[in-house]
């Protein structure tokens, strides 16, 4: 099989090249970057025989469809989320199958376009979105009613490596984990829907904790649209409660709830002697350098998935817990392989027809789980379960 990945080069991209190149399945790797400046370092450290360095303007869906021609089985698309349209339109211009990591909310008007092509879409098949989705799907299919979902993740230094006043160091990019603390929530409690907008998401009543097997207590905070998934999963009408909450070591909140209602993660620029910078802009060039990893230390990412229902006329939980460790080995972030694994496992079941359904599908429905979650296994991530009666 032939498969060309998008922005490659990225540091989830890596984790990707480099799961494609140990897989006997694939024989040949496009990796299209904007910037190969990278490539010369990442070669001497990874056997690139499979691999051919592309550069690639992601900006031109018509460059993307001449790349997509050029004898591709499969397409991952790792790109910024200003260019996935690019990427999901060249796709079906092109016949060719894709599978991405962003979240798929601006693309649902592409599902007839991708059917009537006969090409097979499917984003959100990360981490989280990812794993967690898949989990979903077959969570849900334990039970006859499912009356909770509520759903845990985040990536954060192990203990020894927390040594700023975050306990927290930067796996992706900076700038868009404040982004990410500027995102509202929509959950379902008491089985009424639920807004928590972005500016009250620090605040103390919206902060839970959790207490996860070998860490102990963490943070809980609310971040993302987790009705939406209640209605594609069709558990709407029985819900009594849906969550989604990023995770990280206790005190993130209390740090960040006065940084927030003072402005400090506002994008209006002010005007400064220097010209116009942004409180956000700011946080990201003072305290994005104070937060990276030392090759020596850890990260870690954390998932879990809590849901309870009716099965054989008696109230049950299914709790699922998932911990991934950083490679210091190949260097690669837990959060890379949390993020690059799935979306490499997912192209290469489509290129061997085990994925088939065309349109733009959902992880949560359309990916066989047993295939998908043993084939994490052989990569070293995988998810511990347990189903225990409430009654």
């Amino acid at each position: 099989m032939k498969i060309v990945v998008l922005g490659g080069l990225g540091s989830q991209g890596r984790a990707v090249l480099i799961d494609l190149a140990r897989s006997p399945a694939v024989d040949e790797v496009i990796c299209a970057d904007a910037n190969l400046a990278g490539w010369a370092q990442f070669a001497k450290t990874v056997d690139t025989k499979k691999i051919t360095p592309v550069k690639m303007d992601a900006s031109s869906p018509e460059a993307l469809c001449h790349l997509f021609k050029q004898g591709v089985d499969v397409a991952i698309d790792l790109l910024p989320v200003s260019f996935m349209s690019n990427a999901f339109e060249a796709a079906i211009a092109s016949g060719v199958p894709l599978v991405s990591t962003n979240y798929a909310h601006s693309l649902r008007h592409l599902h007839q376009q991708a059917l009537d092509a006969g090409v097979t879409l499917v984003p959100e098949c990360g981490l989280d979105p990812g794993i967690d989705l898949v989990l979903f799907g077959h969570g849900v299919r334990q039970f006859d009613e499912v009356k909770v979902l509520n759903s845990y993740c985040g990536g954060f230094p192990e203990k020894s490596a927390c040594n700023n006043p975050l306990n927290y160091k930067v796996t992706w990019n900076w700038e868009m984990v404040l982004r990410s603390s500027m995102r509202n929530s929509l959950f379902i409690k008491d089985g009424q829907r639920l807004a928590i907008p972005a500016a009250d998401q620090h605040k103390a009543e919206n902060v839970g904790t959790i207490l996860f097997p070998g860490l102990g207590e963490l943070e809980c905070i609310p971040n993302g649209d987790a009705a939406v998934y209640a209605d594609l999963l069709g558990i709407a009408a029985t819900i009594e409660e849906t969550t989604r909450y990023a995770l990280r070591w206790p005190g993130w909140s209390n740090f960040w709830r006065p940084l927030k209602q003072l402005g400090f993660l506002s994008d209006e620029a002010l005007d400064f002697p220097c010209g116009q910078v942004s409180p956000l802009q700011f946080l990201t060039t003072l305290i994005g350098p104070q937060v990276q990893y030392e090759k020596t230390e850890k990260d870690i990412v954390v998932m879990q998935n809590v849901f309870e229902g009716i099965k054989d006329g008696k109230r049950k939980s299914l709790v699922s817990n998932l911990l991934i460790e950083r490679d210091l080995e190949s260097g690669l972030f837990a959060m890379n392989m949390g993020v690059g694994y799935p979306v490499s496992v997912v192209a290469q079941m489509i290129a061997k027809g085990e994925i088939t359904k065309k349109g733009l599908l959902s992880p949560a429905l359309d990916i066989p789980c047993e295939t998908f979650f043993s084939e994490l296994s052989k990569r070293g991530i995988k998810i511990d379960t347990e189903m225990k009666d409430l009654d």
